[in-house]
């Protein structure tokens, strides 16, 4: 009995010590950490990614449809995570606009990345180095960025990485779908596709405009300054790559204006 009590206080104090071990060394205790912080977002991206993928898959057909190759328009996706700016940019593209009108319209169009950057720095250590500041940067979608943002934590490299990686690789594998599914219809059906990017705009718009004033307003006014490039004699000459610009920079303002976000 006395030989059974010694074995079972040993046992248990070579667990204890190996725990405490654990505990005391910091090199375990932050990989372990890090693998908690990043399977923590990966299951917060996983709901973005399912959103992801029927949106790529449109901009796969857009861009085959449109003569853009199907490696390059994988190419695309995989070096760029931008959304609207993909699809504005291979629009214009399409539409041959010129280099500088297409680099200034997705200026444009992505310059809240670098607000949200700016918003989303502050809630990060500053000893992460700058290399995975960039990743972290890279990452940085409106979903993304709204996830991240509520996260009552310091925001880590691990979490951002994890948060990141399903809807990047979602939004690829809608592009590659897309791309593919394109390039085995028919001529016909393909031509026809192209009214799936206007019903994905109009899905996207309605339900933000039925919820905001301020969205509502800012999107008939970005209407009415579009339409008038398109059909007053005077200012249809305008390309298409500086309507948008223009458009999306007057509708912004006025909406800034009209509807100015209220200090806490």
């Amino acid at each position: 009995m006395q030989v059974i009590i010694y074995n079972r206080e040993k046992e248990e104090g070579e667990i204890l010590n190996h725990l405490s071990n654990i505990t005391n060394n910091p090199s375990v205790s932050e990989r372990k950490i890090s693998k908690d912080e990043f399977l923590k977002g990966v299951h917060q991206g996983i709901p973005i990614t399912l959103g992801y993928i029927p949106v790529s898959f449109t901009f796969g057909l857009m861009a085959v449809d449109g003569g853009i190759p199907i490696w390059m328009t994988i190419l695309i996706s995989l070096t760029n995570l931008t959304s609207a700016g993909q699809f504005v940019g291979v629009s214009l593209i399409i539409a041959d606009t010129s280099l500088f009108e297409i680099t200034l319209a997705t200026f444009v169009i992505n310059i809240r990345y670098m607000l949200m950057s700016l918003s989303l720095s502050q809630k990060i250590s500053p000893k992460i180095a700058p290399l995975k500041r960039c990743m972290m940067a890279f990452g940085i979608t409106d979903e993304i960025f709204t996830v991240a943002s509520l996260e009552e934590q310091e925001v880590t490299f691990s979490y951002m990485m994890g948060l990141t990686i399903c809807p990047y690789f979602g939004w690829a594998l809608g592009t590659i779908l897309g791309a593919m599914v394109t390039s085995v219809l028919p001529q016909a059906l393909q031509s026809s596709m192209g009214i799936a990017l206007y019903g994905m705009f109009i899905a996207l718009i309605v339900p933000v405009a039925k919820r905001s004033k301020a969205a509502l307003v800012v999107v008939i006014i970005s209407v009415l300054i579009s339409s008038s490039f398109k059909f007053l004699p005077c200012i249809n000459v305008i390309s298409d790559g500086w309507s948008i610009i223009i458009t999306t920079i007057i509708a912004a303002t006025i909406g800034a204006f009209i509807f100015p976000k209220e200090g806490d």
